[in-house]
């Protein structure tokens, strides 16, 4: 994931915030919901042709998604549900920001309206598939973390697509279709690989179990008398 390193630097900064941040009455949870008011707003500027300023708003609401986290960490406040709510309302924030894209396409005139429309909806489908694949492996005791388009990215090239527009946004929707659904194939792939792995071990060792009873069952059985015995 090309914004790993980034994300991290950024976290940081953020962390180093929160001492000032601690200190008033907000809680990360407010801040969640905050970020995800936000993003509905540049959802509905971006349904309306009002690109650039829907890009500008949603740096504001993906800096409250790091800050969120960052703030719950520096006052031990991070509880399960923090998290959960974090997680459920990226997806409304996801959903929001592609039919607010696909609002706005509905709108415009070319030969592209269509495939830009059926883009968008398949770049909706391939990031609820990567939120989704990777939930389900985890709870089912796989870990989940591959992949070449996690959230952070698809923010930062959505922010790119909407302050530039025109034929990078389209780009940038075509691509979105595109690294989505690869993403959750590679995820797919590696929860296939985890369990392929644990399946070949547990045939092993079942096969060394049995190996290991029918050789004390036999060493049990009595011996045929030796020659010369009386």
């Amino acid at each position: 994931m090309f914004t790993t390193r980034f994300e991290a630097w950024v976290r940081r900064r953020a962390e180093a915030l929160m001492s000032a941040l601690g200190r008033t009455p907000l809680t990360p949870n407010q801040i969640t919901v905050v970020g995800v008011a936000l993003t509905f707003v540049a959802a509905a500027l971006a349904a309306f042709g009002q690109l650039r300023w829907a890009g500008v708003v949603l740096i504001f609401a993906g800096t409250c998604d790091i800050l969120d986290g960052a703030l719950a960490r520096s006052t031990k406040a991070s509880y399960p549900y923090g998290a959960f709510l974090d997680s459920t309302l990226d997806r409304y924030s996801e959903g929001a920001i592609y039919l607010g894209l696909a609002a706005y396409f509905v709108t415009i005139n070319g030969p592209l309206q269509r495939w830009l429309v059926l883009a968008t909806m398949a770049a909706l489908a391939g990031s609820f598939l990567v939120s989704y694949v990777r939930a389900r492996a985890q709870s089912l005791g796989f870990t989940c973390e591959t992949g070449l388009f996690a959230r952070p990215e698809r923010v930062v090239v959505t922010v790119i697509g909407l302050l530039i527009g025109g034929p990078v946004l389209y780009g940038v929707v075509f691509l979105l279709a595109i690294v989505t659904n690869i993403t959750a194939l590679q995820r797919i792939r590696e929860v296939w690989l985890q369990g392929r792995a644990q399946r070949l071990a547990r045939e092993r060792e079942e096969s060394g179990a049995r190996q290991a009873a029918e050789a004390a069952k036999a060493s049990l059985q009595p011996r045929g008398r030796l020659q010369g015995d009386p």
